[in-house]
């Protein structure tokens, strides 16, 4: 990328540079696309400052590549426009590359930091060079030439170092031995890495309408579009990262400033097709300033430096609330300048914070806070390792329904605008309505659905559809009377998709029935007005009440996701069920890719518990053998049926060992050659139980001729029975019923009548274990209760 760019300001002088304004512009997309993506493929394994350093330059070469479009189709006219449109970008990016040289250079990151200083001093000469035509463009090109050689440099390391296995490895270029230091230093800093790249986004956002304000550029227009909607792309990007970094406060604030990006560019973008500027509704901005309000105070709770940044834009809703002219008038922009200072020393704190492992200031939670609400039994900050448990099961992603129902209220209260139907576009309706409505919350369910939570993805998803389609054709001018009757079939058909949430969400809580029953209102306001029969006020009073329902539950997901119990509670399910809904209780569920969690696990087997695990087959309830208050339990939570007895597990032949005197020859060779595998064996009960210390559990499982074992072929399980010892075994399901397949299922069938699950996604196989009667396997008969995973031909 830097080579091409070199290319370019060495032949810009000439009439015909060398690589055409068009080509470049492609080709540097195509290459921040290939940044983004080698940073966030980096991200797993450190917290490291190559990560900022990627997407920074990636988010810059993405803005600058459709500035170069722009000019090589004509769009941005003389060199006056380029040189507006280009400068806001190129400044923002000097200092933010800067700031990631300074912190590489004072945590010895010598190669990073030289990337990073010779691109920010390239783009400070490719300002300079646009203000004064006296400077070449030389100094760009040797800048940027800089670059390509430091990064030919370090891909030679790294490519030595692949081919020789890691024998040899040029200076500055051995990763291995930095990689458990910042792996250290990274557990005691910043737990999102992707914040300091959100922050640069910001400084980039807010350094286009700055320059307008302290006379740099001429003009706000349509050639700084690309900068701001860059800026607003990446930062849904880093808004899923942070999601996906468990930090659900700077997620969602990383989503609140994405929309104040993308409606910025709305409003350079209405004057190419309308002569006059666009108006903000008032309503909107007040109320998005008091969500930024709320979620400063509990981001402070965690880190007071990131909850006082969020007032800054508070102070910028509100600037945008009292001018008319948004973003044109000088309130707002002073505003915007107070933003880029802010995001900048913030920026610097995070990123210095990622790689030092120390914080800017120092303290991870605002002490005095934590002390006083130590002291209150009402409020209890959430912490630990359950932190960002999710509904069922493991997920790689925190909870993102504080931000889908800030969105529900935005949406809700930009439809309380009045807007001119000569001019629809006119008033800033559309950024609010189909980016907060529609694609946040679209976000916002997928997120939902990764997590296990079904019903509120499917409820969010299916409103995210409907704020866009509405958004674009209500006040996007495509709205008429010829239209108005295929408008009311397609709101029916939404109406009649949400009568069934509004059903289901009966057996989910309180809140999100009224949360799905004043949508169905809104909804009902959009028919009604399809077939021009709106009563007068119907639509304000159902758009306020949707718009009071979804801030009560975001306030609810906010101090539920921060403090421990219910503060705001969402209300029991109205009408009970068997399973997850009418349980007073959930189980502890624990992801099975983490040793920690197997080891959780055995603790709770062999203090009497119950639990589901998953196995080489399906998922299976488990006991400790030695435990025959537990056995008995597992027996009953289960309802088993006479004709199916548990059976009995063990990790290795070798516990069976000081009993193998007791088996013939002939069964103990086909257990060895039998195990493990998803082959259960039928064997003639006999004293041998006893070697195993099964107790009273005895009883409770087999029959009184025979009993079934098994050596599971899964590492977990075996892993487990190796901490607690041989386990009873039987189906994770009331008897009767199909297997469990997922953990999920264990949790809704059993939740309510097991200690723990332990998560692990869809089992590998469907059928269970095959089951063989070897109760006369010497007189060379052994039988089938059951053909399952491994077929007779096999045994």
């Amino acid at each position: 990328g830097s080579l091409l760019l070199a290319v370019h300001f060495y032949s810009s002088p000439r009439a015909a540079p060398l690589i055409p304004s068009t080509a470049l512009g492609v080709l540097l997309l195509i290459l921040s696309a290939l940044l983004a993506y080698a940073g966030i493929r980096r991200s797993p394994r450190n917290a490291s400052l190559l990560l900022s350093l990627c997407l920074t330059i990636s988010a810059f070469w993405c803005g600058y590549g459709v500035t170069f479009i722009l000019a090589g189709q004509g769009a941005l006219g003389d060199a006056r426009d380029l040189r507006d449109a280009v400068v806001p970008g190129l400044a923002t990016f000097t200092l933010a590359l800067l700031l990631v040289a300074v912190v590489g250079l004072l945590c010895r990151e010598p190669i990073l930091a030289l990337i990073s200083g010779a691109t920010s001093l390239a783009s400070a000469h490719d300002v300079a060079t646009r203000h004064s035509h006296t400077l070449g463009s030389s100094a760009v090109a040797c800048n940027y030439l800089i670059v390509c050689l430091v990064g030919g440099y370090f891909a030679l390391g790294r490519i030595l170092y692949f081919l020789t296995k890691g024998k040899m490895a040029l200076p500055g270029t051995d990763l291995a031995k930095k990689k458990s230091h910042e792996q250290t230093q990274a557990a005691g800093g910043s737990t999102n890495p992707f914040a300091a790249t959100g922050l640069i986004l910001n400084m980039l956002s807010a350094g286009v309408f700055g320059c307008r304000l302290l006379g740099i550029t001429s003009k706000l227009f349509m050639g700084q579009v690309p900068w701001l909607w860059a800026a607003g792309i990446y930062q849904i990007g880093i808004c899923i990262l942070s999601y996906r970094a468990m930090d659900v406060l700077m997620a969602t604030s990383f989503g609140f400033t994405s929309i104040l990006k993308f409606a910025g560019g709305y409003c350079l973008l209405y004057p190419v097709w309308q002569p006059e500027e666009p108006s903000f509704p008032t309503l909107f901005l007040v109320v998005f300033s008091i969500l930024f309000a709320v979620l400063a105070l509990f981001l402070s709770l965690r880190s007071p430096l990131d909850g006082l940044y969020l007032l800054v834009y508070v102070a910028s809703c509100l600037a945008l609330a009292c001018h008319p002219r948004g973003f044109f008038a000088s309130g707002p922009q002073g505003v915007a300048v107070a933003i880029f200072v802010a995001s900048a020393l913030v920026a610097l704190s995070h990123l210095y914070s990622v790689k030092a492992g120390a914080k800017i200031p120092p303290g991870k939670r605002n002490g005095a806070v934590k002390v006083l609400l130590t002291r209150s039994s009402f409020l209890k900050l959430r912490e630990g390792p359950d932190f960002h448990a999710p509904y069922l099961g493991y997920s790689k992603y925190a909870d993102a329904e504080a931000l889908a129902f800030a969105c529900s209220v935005l949406a809700s209260s930009a439809l309380t605008a009045t807007g001119d139907p000569q001019a629809p576009l006119a008033t800033v309706v559309i950024p609010w309505v189909v980016v907060a409505g529609g694609i946040l919350k679209l976000l916002s369910g997928s997120v939902a659905f990764a997590r296990g939570k079904t019903l509120e993805s499917s409820a969010f998803i299916l409103y995210s559809v409907m704020w866009i389609i509405w958004g674009l054709a209500r006040y996007g001018g495509l709205y008429g009377t010829a239209r108005s009757f295929h408008s009311a079939v397609g709101i029916a058909a939404f109406m009649l998709f949400n009568s069934f949430i509004v059903f289901c969400t009966l057996f989910l809580n309180i809140t999100w029935f009224f949360y799905s029953l004043t949508f169905m209102l809104v909804a009902l306001s959009f028919f009604l007005d399809a077939i021009h029969a709106l009563p007068t006020g119907y639509d304000m009073a159902a758009t306020l009440s949707f718009g009071l329902v979804s801030f009560y539950c975001f306030l609810s997901a906010l101090s539920n996701g921060i403090f421990e119990g219910p503060c705001l509670p969402m209300g029991g399910p109205i009408v009970q069920l068997g399973g997850v809904g009418g349980a007073t209780s959930k189980c502890l569920h624990l992801p099975a890719r983490k040793a920690s969690s197997v080891k959780r696990i055995a603790d709770i087997l062999r203090s009497g518990g119950t639990c589901g695990i998953p196995t080489d087959t399906v998922y299976v309830l488990v006991a400790a053998c030695n435990r025959p208050d537990a056995v008995e339990k597992a027996h009953r939570s289960k309802r088993q049926a006479q004709d199916r007895p548990m059976s009995l597990w063990i990790s290795s032949l070798k516990q069976l060992e000081p009993a193998k005197h007791l088996f013939t020859p002939l069964l103990w060779d086909f257990m060895e050659a039998a195990w493990p595998s998803p082959i259960s064996l039928v064997v003639p009960r006999g004293e041998w139980v006893d070697f195993l210390g099964m107790k009273d559990s005895a009883k409770y499982v087999g029959t009184p001729q025979s009993v079934a074992i098994r050596i599971p072929d899964c590492s977990v399980t075996t892993h487990l029975i190796d901490l607690v010892g041989p386990i009873v075994v039987t189906s994770a399901n009331p008897t009767g019923e199909a297997d469990t397949t997922h953990h999920n299922q264990v949790y809704a069938k059993l939740g309510d009548k097991v200690d723990a699950v332990l998560c692990d996604g869809p089992s590998p196989e469907n059928i269970a274990s095959t089951v063989v009667d070897c109760t006369k396997i010497d007189s060379g008969n052994i039988g089938f209760f059951r053909v399952g995973l491994v077929p007779k031909s096999q045994v």
